[in-house]
């Protein structure tokens, strides 16, 4: 049994990979995936892969773009989410904030640099007409962070995943001014060089497990009171989220590629273009 180590953040998109998992589709293949939710994101699943403590990320695309510009030793194997993610621009209801104008020269929680909730800031305040060289931030490590954060005056807004906030919206604890869509698509698989190195029939073996519950996840029955009962989420916000994901069971676009690297170049988030041949991988 080949073991391999895996992480994402404890969302809804990942429950293809849990259902495999539990399944044991991965072991019919001879393969001990093991799965660590990483609630910190896209930053800290960045340095994970820099320092060897997973195999394998499913990741938010601008994210690893930049950590790979900068040296990390990873490449991307496969789009995952192939439509854009839909980031909340989010306040405490007790904040005097009513529109995402308000928000400029305020402070951001971000749940580190270099995290989707960092990056997605400066694409925000680009629509917008900011300047993106003197925003301002603080890192709040994760969504109880942000609760934090934004309650007590430290931190002005955060900007989340729309659905996985909604909760916190109907309840009270934030109050949502708009959505920010990426540009590109959302979420792509990683792995590190090493791994690629060594076991690339391993990492063929996964796709085709992941690729095959991908394609059929809607199709299942009753799929969105599976996701609304595990995630605690209401059903008509599920069957919204539903209708607007798609999976992908294929290479990210050079195109989507060099979409990312331009917008992180324009925003001053990374110096160094590289080519997309030092991106993706060729499997």
């Amino acid at each position: 049994m080949k073991t391999v180590r895996i992480v994402g953040v404890p969302e809804h998109f990942n429950l293809p990979w849990h259902m495999a998992i539990e399944e044991g589709a991965f072991q019919e293949r001879g393969i001990d995936l093991q799965w660590t939710d990483v609630p910190e994101g896209t930053g800290r699943m960045c340095q994970m892969l820099q320092s060897h403590e997973t195999d394998l990320a499913i990741i938010l695309t601008e994210g690893i773009v930049k950590s790979i510009s900068e040296g990390n030793p990873t490449k991307i194997v496969q789009e995952y989410i192939s439509s854009p993610l839909l980031w909340g621009i989010h306040v405490s209801t007790k904040s005097d904030f009513k529109t995402i104008s308000e928000l400029k020269n305020t402070t951001a929680a971000i749940s580190r640099f270099g995290s989707g909730s960092h990056l997605m800031a400066f694409v925000n305040a680009r629509n917008e007409g900011w300047d993106t060289d003197t925003l301002p931030f603080k890192v709040i490590n994760n969504l109880d962070g942000a609760i934090e954060a934004l309650t007590q005056r430290s931190a002005d807004y955060f900007m989340w995943e729309h659905f996985t906030t909604k909760p916190l919206v109907d309840n009270g604890t934030f109050g949502r001014l708009g959505d920010c869509p990426t540009p590109w698509p959302c979420f792509v698989i990683a792995a590190t060089d090493e791994f690629l190195e060594n076991d690339t029939g391993t990492l063929r073996h996964i796709l085709e497990v992941i690729n095959v519950y991908t394609w059929e996840f809607k199709r299942i029955p009753s799929i969105d009171r599976t996701l609304s009962n595990r995630y605690g989420q209401q059903l008509e916000d599920i069957q919204k989220w539903l209708s607007l994901t798609r999976w992908s069971q294929q290479q990210i676009s050079i195109q989507n590629i060099e979409n990312v690297k331009d917008t992180l170049i324009n925003l001053k988030l990374i110096t160094k273009s590289i080519s997309p041949n030092e991106i993706l991988a060729s499997l």
